[in-house]
């Protein structure tokens, strides 16, 4: 954004390679190609930035599995989120209409939502579906499921959609989470990049040097001494890292609400070189570009209650995705990755390798015999990779009622130091590839700093 108004721009990249939590890398086997971190990508497309943006022209293209998740069941069942509400609704049985009357509308106003949801608190333009959205979001995911549907079908569903809120499901605003990427999945879909994950920061990167910006790799920064002149200075970086290079620049007030953040539970990364597809005994999970494995609300809830109690579960909560069956780029010729984590608690050193994998093979028996081989990232591991992933936390920062919104603190994306803004997903709207932090952000610069 910065670039397009005509901004000398320098992006410094303290990695050999752009990308950050959207790199690909063969992680197991020559041939292999594996998302190190994210993979499926419906907040991409409901960007209202990224639509803007010409990244076709860059080597972008979207893979739209036939359907964006199924949730397996005990029983060789199971659960189908599909593009379509009426088709979604007629997989739960007594539950499609309750759940077409609670997703529904919101599926068919997400233009009129999409401003208040991926953005910093602020009043709504459309107050009125606003508040109704925000009536069912704020509650949390057990109490809406177990008060909106009367089968464990379309609960389990919408616990697993929940989960990815990395909070325990009776907390609130943990709903939010399942609504939202519930609509996600009708309005765009939960699509792959074709070739990667890094194919989409690659795609930025070759349209930000189109506008006369430059990206320096391998140059990490350790104080902002270290960095030339500017009028600006944007980070994409989370509290802790802030306090890092620039808590000198910063009142001691300021210093304190940083240092008060939190980062709620790590997740722990699995990926497989296989040399067939993931056996699944439900038929539709071998449609689906996502498969969340984890059983009922209740196995979902007692998964996501643990990672917080700092006691890893024992059957956890896992969310698989299965690109090669429709992207034959990423693997040899009738061979297959697929990709998988769990939340675990904060900087847990556990190998939950067995317990991911004996998950899977409940649903899927047989996979283990297809595993050629296999890599795991630890919590700790991936903070390694990148410190922005604090404790192994993936979502910038806890996702309560308090840091939803005031993220890290009410000064959102400015800070006390004039010309130093931070644009991580620890700014609202908070995690995803979306660029609506770095949008926002840059909004706010453009204002200060003309």
């Amino acid at each position: 954004m910065l670039a397009q108004t005509g901004r000398s721009v320098l992006v410094l990249e303290a990695r050999e390679a752009i990308g950050g939590g959207a790199r690909s890398k063969p992680l197991t086997l020559p041939g292999f190609v594996h998302d190190v971190c994210s993979a499926v990508h419906p907040m991409a497309l409901a960007s209202p930035f990224f639509r803007t943006l010409p990244l076709a022209q860059f080597g972008l293209t979207w893979i739209h599995p036939p359907f964006p998740l199924a949730h397996p069941l005990d029983g060789g069942h199971a659960v189908v989120l599909s593009r379509s509400i009426d088709a979604t609704a007629e997989g739960l049985g007594e539950d499609g209409k309750r759940y077409s009357k609670l997703v529904g509308p919101f599926a068919l106003h997400w233009d009129e939502l999409e401003g208040t949801i991926l953005g910093p608190l602020r009043l709504p333009p459309h107050p009125v579906i606003a508040a109704r959205f925000g009536a069912r979001a704020i509650r949390s995911a057990s109490g809406l499921a177990r008060n909106a549907f009367k089968d464990e079908r379309a609960r389990a569903l919408f616990a697993g959609l929940a989960a990815h809120s990395v909070l325990p499901l009776e907390n609130p605003p943990s709903a939010a989470f399942g609504l939202l990427l519930a609509i996600t999945a009708h309005r765009v879909g939960w699509p792959f990049a074709c070739g990667g994950s890094q194919k989409i920061a690659d795609a930025l990167a070759s349209y930000l040097r189109s506008l006369g910006a430059e990206i320096a790799v391998n140059s990490p920064v350790n104080t902002l001494e270290e960095l030339p002149s500017t009028r600006a200075v944007l980070c994409d970086l989370t509290p802790r890292e802030l306090l890092r290079i620039a808590g000198h620049r910063l009142p001691e007030r300021y210093r304190r609400k940083l240092q008060s953040f939190r980062y709620g539970p790590g997740v722990y990364k699995m990926d497989w070189a296989l040399d067939q597809p993931i056996p699944w005994t439900a038929e539709d999970c071998r449609n689906a570009g996502t498969v969340h494995v984890g059983g009922t609300l209740r196995e979902i809830a007692s998964s996501e209650r643990a990672s917080w109690s700092g006691d890893p579960a024992l059957r956890p909560f896992v969310l698989v995705a299965q690109p090669t069956l429709f992207d034959s780029t990423r693997a040899p010729e009738g061979q297959h990755t697929a990709w998988a984590y769990c939340h675990v608690p904060y900087r847990c050193d556990f190998d939950m390798a067995e317990r991911i994998e004996c998950q899977i093979q409940r649903f899927a028996p047989g996979f283990r015999d297809c595993i050629l081989a296999r890599s795991s990232l630890s919590p700790v591991q991936l903070e390694t990779y990148n410190p922005n992933l604090v404790g192994g936390s993936i979502s910038g920062g806890a996702q309560d009622l308090k840091q939803a919104f005031l993220r890290p603190t009410s000064l959102t994306y400015r800070t006390p130091a004039r010309g130093l803004y931070i644009c991580s997903s620890s700014t609202p709207p908070g995690p995803g590839v979306h660029g609506m932090c770095g949008f926002f952000a840059a909004q706010a610069a453009l204002k200060d700093v003309p």
